[in-house]
């Protein structure tokens, strides 16, 4: 694991933040309060490496505050995976499985992270019914949103992902015509598999749907064209709760 910052054990004004996760909101008062008694809280400055894919999986991580990059590496090249926003975990099927990270994480701004031991969410996961419930269906959400991302990847131009992509983002906009992309769009174009320029070429390609771009604002003039040449399905496209709010696997 990466190194340790400012932080201690888990205060419990953090218990209540923590236990409102479905993960954990059905537990009996007394495995959360055993499974939350070895868990502490770190607070690490953007750009902290916080662990590493092949590396054990010691902790359950809960993001508290702040945002952090899930991202992958292979032959020298780099991918971004998933962006974890508050108040969400990962990752869990690493943690369950006592098996190493399939990714690596680092902050993308400063950011507060619980961290629970493997080793007691496993001893919850054995005796706790309900948690142990609680466990496979984030994990069977997990794996249907591995699925509706390979679907996009695989069946969409690089063109309707970002159109799609933007319409996910209006509707967590609470449909608002305006707003700003979450993070800078080096992260979103290997989110979308592109390269930074293909990105940009794609941008300029939307214009006439009525998408004006200003940095990371974003302005929808005409959401019907958008949307007609999109083509939303909720069959690839409906993964909201996987990244607010819930729970980032891994199978």
């Amino acid at each position: 694991m990466g190194q340790r910052l400012n932080g201690g054990y888990m205060p419990r004004s953090y218990f209540g933040d923590v236990r409102q996760l479905h993960l954990f909101s059905e537990m009996t008062e007394d495995s959360y309060e055993q499974l939350m008694r070895g868990s502490y809280v770190q607070n690490f400055p953007p750009q902290i490496d916080m662990i590493h894919e092949g590396e054990s999986s010691d902790f359950l991580h809960v993001v508290l505050s702040g945002a952090v990059e899930l991202y992958a590496s292979w032959n020298g090249r780099e991918t971004s995976m998933d962006i974890v926003r508050p108040i969400s975990t990962f990752i869990l099927a690493a943690t369950i499985k006592d098996a190493p990270y399939l990714m690596s994480a680092r902050t993308i701004e400063k950011s507060r992270i619980a961290l629970i031991p493997s080793q007691d969410v496993r001893a919850a996961f054995d005796a706790d019914n309900d948690f142990a419930r609680a466990i496979v269906t984030e994990l069977a959400q997990c794996y249907r949103t591995v699925v509706k991302t390979h679907k996009d990847v695989k069946l969409r131009t690089s063109l309707e992902r970002l159109a799609n992509y933007l319409l996910r983002q209006q509707v967590r906009a609470g449909g608002a015509d305006k707003f700003d992309l979450p993070f800078e769009k080096r992260v979103l174009s290997s989110l979308l598999g592109m390269t930074p320029e293909n990105l940009s070429r794609a941008f300029k390609s939307l214009i006439p749907y009525g998408v004006v771009v200003d940095g990371r604002a974003i302005h929808i003039q005409s959401p019907s064209d958008l949307r007609e040449f999109a083509k939303p399905s909720p069959l690839i496209d409906d993964r909201g709760s996987i990244t607010v709010g819930g729970t980032v696997g891994e199978t």
